[in-house]
């Protein structure tokens, strides 16, 4: 059942968690195969909608140590008709993954929510192509069309959001904001970067925010960036721009390794998780809205607990 779609409490918090890089840590660290990085695939396996699981308790149990807010995105990064269609998913399917999705972070917002901690489920969209190396890009109406499936589905499903994760190009990500809204569900845009701190596209954060505010008349609750490492974005911050009031969440990666070189990757390059609780720390003293602080790529717990020991103090 949504319980914050009506105001997310995210805006209003100092600090919220999320997870971190769901698909690196089931297959390099839990031993699970998954077929186009699809994680919502083990809803239909024996024993995957309990890795799912264990997953997700992992952190709302670490939120509820810190006694911060916490948003969880479904495992559907992956579930949008084109790739599910890949996996050999009929519509009905696909509409089942969603109920299930959003009931399994349910079932740990029971168990794990209180006053202290807010537990807000983000219905998680990803983009069309490969988020690492697309190789065409739809238009906002494209893309609108694409995307409003999952957006109704979220809605029926009872998220309390929309979030589209890991957007390539600013086109995207304007149609899924539509389709979002066209939904009545708030959204989320994060934007992932190259090494030079600019979209696949080409296109500049700032540059690629104001797009999508002008032509939704801000309608993203706010924007995050994520699969990408601090280094490879901080120059493209400057000090004081307005935009950059828009920034209200962060899933780096572990890695400074450019997306090129994690698509070859045959093991898991976690990094420092001190290193980067300290650059999450830095970057949240520039960032006045910067709330939401999760991982992508790489990071598993042991990040979000340097994380939020870094930010959660004075």
């Amino acid at each position: 059942m949504a319980r914050y779609r009506d105001r997310l409490p995210q805006l209003d918090a100092e600090l919220f968690l999320s997870d971190g890089g769901i698909e690196t840590t089931l297959v390099f660290l839990e031993g699970h195969e998954l077929p186009h990085f699809a994680a919502f695939d083990l809803l239909k396996r024996d024993g995957g909608a309990d890795a799912l699981r264990k997953y997700f308790r992992t952190y709302a149990a670490l939120a509820r140590a810190y006694g911060v807010g916490l948003v969880l995105e479904t495992a559907t990064w992956r579930a949008s008709t084109d790739w599910a269609d890949k996996l050999g998913y009929s519509a009905a399917d696909l509409a089942a993954v969603h109920r299930e999705a959003v009931g399994l972070l349910e079932e740990v917002r029971r168990d794990y929510e209180d006053p202290q901690t807010p537990i807000v489920i983000s219905g998680c969209i990803g983009p069309r192509g490969d988020g690492y190396n697309p190789e065409s890009y739809m238009s906002a109406e494209e893309a609108e069309r694409y995307h409003a499936t999952q957006a109704r589905l979220f809605r029926d499903s009872g998220a309390d959001l929309v979030t589209a994760i890991t957007m390539t190009s600013a086109d995207e990500a304007i149609g899924v904001t539509r389709a979002a809204r066209a939904a009545d569900m708030p959204v989320v845009i994060s934007l992932t970067v190259e090494t030079d701190g600019r979209l696949p596209s080409g296109e500049t954060l700032d540059a690629a925010i104001g797009r999508i505010d002008a032509a939704t008349g801000a309608a993203p609750a706010y924007y995050m960036i994520n699969c990408a490492h601090p280094t490879h974005f901080d120059a493209a911050l400057p000090a004081g721009a307005a935009w950059l009031q828009r920034l209200g969440g962060l899933r780096a990666n572990a890695s400074a390794k450019s997306h090129a070189e994690l698509d070859q990757a045959t093991e898991l390059d976690i990094g420092d998780p001190d290193a980067l609780a300290a650059d999450y720390r830095r970057l949240r003293a520039r960032l006045p809205k910067l709330t939401v602080l999760g991982g992508c790529c790489g990071t598993d717990h042991r990040h979000l607990e340097a994380i939020a020991k870094a930010c959660s103090t004075g």
